[in-house]
């Protein structure tokens, strides 16, 4: 029975939560994983998300950052939530589906300006985060699982509009590219945004700062759908909905969309 599944940083839940009940409404997926949510748990707005057919939800949660959720048509079973890099932050939660497949949704930390660990503590924090994750999987081989989230790195070069002028860039330096396969590598996860597209500039975020960031068009794919090896191939027609960063008040970030054959 397939279903499919949506990523999507939504930069605060109950600020956002129209768009997020219309993209529930015009694209309907069976599993909803949202990041940089900036609410405690409990003030989700649920009711209204219930009313569209996702009754159920687990999360982490903190006011005002940080934050993660998977919203479901179907029941699911949390079944991990993990502090790598012992930040005491909100940016983990896996759960399971009754067709038993296990979701990993991530909110991996940006890292501030400066790729360096030595004047930047939060670039040390995201690489130490990439660290722990891929140590994680070696410890705790992944089967039968999905990952998805803001992974805050645009690995390939055709991820980014420029890979000669973003290579110094937070998001695009080669030590986080490098942390970043690593981690993919422990747990044998299958890139299936680009398994489905593999080649061509694909982007998922935007700056604010752009006045008309279409028309600049300087983005870069930061939000990953993964799957591991036993059921990547069941994973197809991905997307990405560039134009929900057009929406009033949008997040800074697109959704991405998978489905699966399981």
């Amino acid at each position: 029975m397939g279903f499919t599944l949506a990523t999507w940083n939504i930069n605060s839940v109950r600020l956002r939560a129209g768009l997020v009940e219309r993209l529930m409404t015009e694209d309907a997926p069976d599993v909803l994983c949202l990041q940089e949510c900036k609410s405690p748990v409990e003030l989700i707005p649920m009711e209204a998300f219930r009313a569209l057919g996702y009754e159920h939800m687990i999360a982490r949660g903190q006011k005002g950052y940080n934050g993660v959720a998977i919203l479901s048509k179907q029941p699911i079973t949390e079944v991990a939530s993990f502090d790598f890099a012992g930040l005491g932050h909100a940016r983990h939660i896996a759960g399971q589906l009754e067709n038993g497949v296990t979701v990993h949704n991530f909110y991996v930390p940006a890292g501030g300006d400066k790729p360096d660990r030595e004047i930047n503590e939060k670039f040390g924090q995201k690489l130490d985060y990439l660290t722990e994750m891929r140590d994680w999987w070696h410890a705790n081989a992944p089967q039968k699982s999905i990952m998805v989230g803001d992974l805050n790195i645009a690995p390939r070069e055709d991820d980014v509009w420029s890979h000669k002028q973003l290579l110094k860039i937070v998001s695009h330096t080669p030590i986080e590219v490098e942390h970043l396969a690593q981690a993919q590598d422990a747990g044998n996860w299958v890139d299936v945004t680009r398994q489905d597209i593999p080649e061509g500039q694909l982007y998922s975020w935007w700056s604010y700062r752009a006045k008309d960031w279409s028309a600049a068009d300087k983005g870069r794919r930061l939000d990953h759908i993964w799957a591991t090896q036993d059921i990547a191939n069941a994973g197809h027609s991905s997307r990405i909905r560039r134009d929900v960063r057009g929406w009033e008040q949008p997040s800074d970030h697109a959704p991405v969309f998978a489905s699966f054959d399981l």
